[in-house]
C-alpha cells in the first residue's frame, strides 16, 4: 500500500519499554506488562494477550460524577500487550506524578493511568454547593496518569499574590498545596456565560499551578449546538 495514509506519521512506533506514551496527539498507547486501569470506552485498538474487567460501581470503582453529571467507570487491564486509549479526538497528555504530589483533575478528563497510583474522590473544598463538576478525583502515589482534553489546555501558575478564578465547567485539574472555594462575581454575570444567572468560578489560593480547558461549554452542551 501506498500513499500519506501509510507514512510515517500515522503509522504507530515499535514497541519498546513497558508503559504509557503518547502515540500522537489525539491518542496513547500503554505497553501493558500486568496491570493497568483506563476509562471503560476508551480503548480504540489493541494487541497481544489483554484481558479486560470492567469495574463496578462500589468503593474505588467509579470516578464518581464530573462536570458533566455523569459517572466516570473504571476498566482494569491486565496481560501483555499493546492498548490504544482516546476520546472524541481530544488532545492527550501525560502527568508524571511522584512521591510526596498530589493532582486533583476533573474525572471528565480522565483517560488511564497506572495500576501504581492511588486515587479517592473527594468534593472540592469551598464548593458548598452541588452538582456544578465539583467531585474530582485526587491522585497520589508514583506513577503515570494520561490525561484528554478539548483542545490544548492552558497551564496558568497560581502564586499567594496572584489567585487565579477559573470557569467551573472549564477547569481540568490542579496541583498540591492549593486552596479552593467558589467566587460570585456579581458586576460581571451580564457578560459571562450568555449572561445566564450568576457567575460563579472556582478560586485558587496559594503556590501551584491550574490546568484550563479552552472551553466554555461542556461536552454535552457542545455537541448540542
Amino acid at each position: 500500500m501506498k500513499g500519506d495514509l501509510f507514512s510515517s506519521e500515522h503509522m504507530v512506533a515499535p514497541t519498546t519499554a513497558p508503559g504509557m506514551s503518547v502515540e500522537n496527539a489525539k491518542c496513547i498507547r500503554y505497553t501493558v506488562n500486568g496491570e493497568m486501569l483506563a476509562r471503560q470506552g476508551a480503548m480504540v485498538a489493541y494487541r497481544g494477550s489483554l484481558q479486560f474487567e470492567r469495574k463496578g460501581q462500589g468503593v474505588g470503582g467509579m470516578l464518581k460524577r464530573a462536570v458533566t453529571g455523569e459517572g466516570l467507570p473504571l476498566m482494569a487491564v491486565r496481560g501483555q500487550g499493546d492498548a490504544w486509549f482516546a476520546h472524541e479526538a481530544q488532545n492527550c497528555f501525560i502527568v508524571d506524578v511522584d512521591p510526596g504530589d498530589e493532582f486533583t483533575v476533573n474525572g471528565r478528563n480522565v483517560l488511564c493511568f497506572d495500576a501504581s497510583l492511588s486515587y479517592q474522590i473527594k468534593t472540592v473544598k469551598g464548593s458548598g454547593i452541588a452538582g456544578g463538576g465539583l467531585f474530582n478525583s485526587v491522585f497520589t502515589g508514583q506513577g503515570r496518569l494520561g490525561l484528554a482534553c478539548e483542545g490544548n489546555p492552558l497551564v496558568i501558575p497560581v502564586t499567594p499574590e496572584q489567585p487565579v478564578y477559573v470557569d467551573t465547567d472549564a477547569v481540568v485539574g490542579w496541583t498540591a498545596h492549593l486552596q479552593t472555594s467558589l467566587h460570585r462575581s456579581q458586576s460581571i454575570g451580564s457578560m459571562l456565560r450568555g449572561g445566564s444567572g450568576e457567575a460563579v468560578q472556582l478560586m485558587l489560593q496559594g503556590q501551584g499551578y491550574v490546568v484550563v480547558r479552552p472551553s466554555e461549554a461542556t461536552p454535552q452542551k457542545a455537541q448540542q449546538h
